[in-house]
């Protein structure tokens, strides 16, 4: 089967292709949303793509991750399982739709958004179109089509990109001229919340049309048995992941009754997602990791030294994602800049999400032992210790910090469901992690952060872009890279066995 290290960095390579693609222009795109809207009507869109993405986990219902399952699962036909898999969320996706459509007003007056039912339909809209299209890209993934994975995945952000623009800079001024256009009952004449969400809407019909040729290609054999299993196995997964993604989106909700200032709650989640946005690099990789390290952790798990590579495959992951966390630290000055004048004020929470979204991709890793082993129950206990710390530190303290305690509320939360997973994982299916070296990683990430800091404080007190101060932090970050070169060089070669 080759070099395993190769084949799953290659396919993340190739899955990053697109995925790196959406979040630089996602992240282009944060220079023009910190600048043309307020730092309220930015909230509003974070409020709703919050939604979005907890609505998202509940209506695919963990299926993804079970047509991986019974796909690679002897005696069972890889057309049934993803048959029965997109029958059961057109169904339910669907249904909601049409739910979404009729109550569409109330809605939206409900969440103080009156007069705006349009952007609830876009809402609903984005959420079959995505859930439907989600088992498609798993069965791509499956296949190891990754190249059509990434180009399907790059037309539709480029679809959203697109309609971005020109609702930006040539909408306004057409709608001057043109009051009465078709558009001018879906989406405001002045840039608002809803260009952006407009903007992923279209993205997501746009992949959907995309995928009608693949759809046409299916033989649908519906099987009932084999989706009631499926769901068995999927659902727990679902359960776990509900409260998991609630865990990570929760903050941006409870600002709406938390935050420190009532009045402003929405400038407020503005600038901390503008902050956040800093930190995607870090969220990329992971993404990334994960479109290639799902199927190839299942693929693999028969082999003799399977666990052998999964833990020194977290090795590799730690000390790349150390090595973002300091390059993204390292340059932030430069990198702030990207941000409209109003929504620096979020920039020093930006080292506590990179180390959160490190410790998120960390429990990606551990948390494989109860998928591979099917004790996916377990991953309910875990999430919902973590989402019960999130609510504990967000509800506690941000209506006296605001968005630190969001911040410190993941990195809380996160390093708790990481202990959880690992200290169960060795109780009921270890793998020998060496943690040791992991932990030395750490440690020299943070003894080249903190010297960093020191330094900045000692020689560069004035606010502003230093090049002495870069060319230094650029000779710390080749130090990082040497270390890990040395502490995993020996590693690499053991791998190459496998």
């Amino acid at each position: 089967m080759g070099n395993p290290l190769k084949q799953i960095a290659g396919e993340t390579a190739v899955y990053g292709l697109s995925t790196i693609l959406a979040r630089i222009i996602n992240f282009a795109l944060v220079p023009m949303y910190t600048r043309m809207l307020s730092t309220g009507s930015y909230g509003v869109f974070t409020e709703f793509m919050a939604y979005i993405a907890v609505l998202q986990v509940a209506l695919v219902m963990g299926l993804e991750t079970g047509c991986f399952r019974f796909a690679n699962k002897e005696g069972c036909d890889p057309r049934k399982v993803y048959s029965s898999a997109l029958a059961a969320v057109f169904g339910v996706n669907a249904a909601f739709l049409a739910c979404v459509v009729v109550f569409a007003g109330p809605i939206a007056a409900a969440l103080g958004y009156d007069g705006y039912g349009n952007v609830i339909k876009y809402v609903g809209g984005i959420l079959a179109c995505d859930n439907f299209t989600a088992i498609l890209f798993a069965k791509l993934r499956q296949e190891h089509k990754a190249l059509k994975f990434a180009l399907i995945k790059t037309a539709k952000i480029l679809m959203e990109t697109l309609s971005n623009v020109l609702l930006f800079f040539f909408y306004p001024a057409f709608c001057a001229q043109h009051p009465a256009n078709p558009l001018s009952w879906a989406v405001s004449a002045s840039p608002d919340f809803t260009y952006p969400i407009f903007a992923v809407f279209a993205g997501s019909i746009l992949c959907l049309l995309l995928f009608l040729p693949d759809i046409a290609k299916l033989s649908f054999e519906f099987d009932g048995k084999l989706l009631k299993k499926m769901l068995a196995y999927s659902m727990p997964l679902m359960i776990a992941g509900l409260p998991g993604i609630v865990n990570d989106f929760l903050d941006r909700l409870l600002f709406r009754w938390f935050d420190t200032d009532p009045e402003a709650w929405r400038s407020s989640l503005g600038i901390y997602q503008a902050a956040v946005k800093l930190a995607v690099i870090m969220n990329l990789f992971i993404q990334m990791f994960r479109y290639a390290a799902e199927p190839f952790f299942f693929q693999r798990a028969s082999d003799r030294h399977s666990k052998d590579m999964y833990a020194i495959l977290m090795e590799f992951f730690t000390a790349f994602c150390g090595l973002i966390f300091l390059g993204i630290i390292m340059y932030i000055d430069v990198i702030s800049l990207l941000l409209g004048q109003d929504f620096r004020a979020g920039i020093g929470v930006v080292p506590v999400m990179l180390l959160s979204y490190m410790l998120l991709g960390m429990l990606f890793n551990v948390s494989m032992w109860y998928k591979l082993s099917g004790r996916t129950e377990m991953a309910i206990w875990i999430t919902a210790a973590g989402l019960v710390v999130t609510v504990i530190v967000n509800v506690a303290f941000m209506p006296r910090f605001s968005y630190w305690a969001s911040a410190f509320g993941h990195l809380a939360s996160y390093m708790v469901m990481f202990v959880m997973s690992a200290c169960l994982g060795a109780k009921y299916n270890p793998f020998p992690y060496k943690w040791g070296r992991i932990l030395s990683l750490f440690g020299i990430m943070g003894v080249l952060y903190a010297a960093a800091a020191v330094i900045g404080q000692a020689f560069f007190r004035e606010p502003g872009i230093h090049p002495m101060q870069l060319v230094i932090n650029t000779f710390l970050i080749i130090i990082y890279l040497a270390a890990c070169v040395v502490m995993l060089r020996g590693r690499y070669a053991e791998i190459r066995k496998y």
